[in-house]
């Protein structure tokens, strides 16, 4: 029987990735977005292609007041597409980059790091918890900026140290039921991601080469694939761990 992973922000960029990868590991795939459908529906399309099964939800991971409803549909969407009322892997992606200099970040910035990037996550988690299968796995994304300073993501990173220390707790309290919680933490990754800057900009991406070991800047393929093996069962006693998946930047 296949495995069911959900990944939050899986319409784009390092989720998209993930959610195919997953399938390309023989996994079937629940993917949210939040306001992208039309590319929920292409990625759900590509899944599908791989002979594999998909279905897009609707969330917004910033707003807590409508986990429960999601839960909710989420049930539904178990029952009807494979009849099972439980899912197998919950990977925490859904995210956005914030840049603003420390004397320059406002509370509205901040609340909104805080609301996607910590507070979703625990409360998404804990929403689900009666849902996801014994001996699942969950997966949070943080950042390579936990480790290494740039300026103008302070309040960015330290949402995501937020995030690892959180993993830790999960993993201590979940262990109980054979779940294993882990953080992944790319570095600069060309995507869409703070307006794309690593991307688009040749001399962003060319100072993240500069400070890489494998002296280029990451793309998606090297992040999703390293997910969907981690959620394997090769990799079952891996757990509790922060795994930077780099190519070795700022060492």
């Amino acid at each position: 029987m296949a495995k069911i992973s959900i990944v939050t922000g899986a319409s784009r960029g390092l989720g998209r990735n993930t959610a195919l990868s997953i399938a390309h590991h023989g996994g079937d795939v629940i993917l949210t977005y939040q306001s992208r459908s039309d590319d929920a529906k292409s990625a759900v399309a590509e899944i599908e292609a791989l002979g594999r099964k998909a279905v897009a939800i609707q969330l917004d991971t910033g707003k807590v007041a409508g986990f429960a409803a999601f839960a909710e549909r989420l049930r539904t969407v178990l029952a009807e597409t494979w009849q099972r009322d439980t899912f197998d892997h919950l990977v925490n992606n859904a995210g956005h980059g914030t840049y603003a200099m420390l004397d320059q970040t406002t509370e509205a910035q901040f609340d909104e790091l805080c609301d996607v990037h910590f507070k979703g996550v625990y409360f998404l988690t804990q929403t689900l918890l009666p849902v996801i299968a014994d001996g699942g796995r969950i997966v949070n994304l943080s950042s390579g900026l936990t480790r290494g300073c740039f300026p103008g993501y302070a309040a960015y990173a330290a949402v995501k140290g937020a995030v690892e220390v959180l993993t830790r707790y999960m993993a201590k309290e979940l262990g109980s039921r054979g779940i294993a919680v882990n953080t992944v933490a790319p570095g600069a990754i060309e995507t869409d991601f703070g307006g794309g800057g690593v991307r688009d900009n040749p001399a962003i991406n060319k100072l993240f080469a500069d400070m890489t070991a494998l002296g280029r800047a990451g793309v998606p393929d090297d992040i999703g694939p390293m997910i969907a093996s981690l959620l394997q069962d090769d990799n079952r006693w891996v757990n509790a761990q922060r795994i930077e998946v780099s190519g070795g930047q700022g060492i």
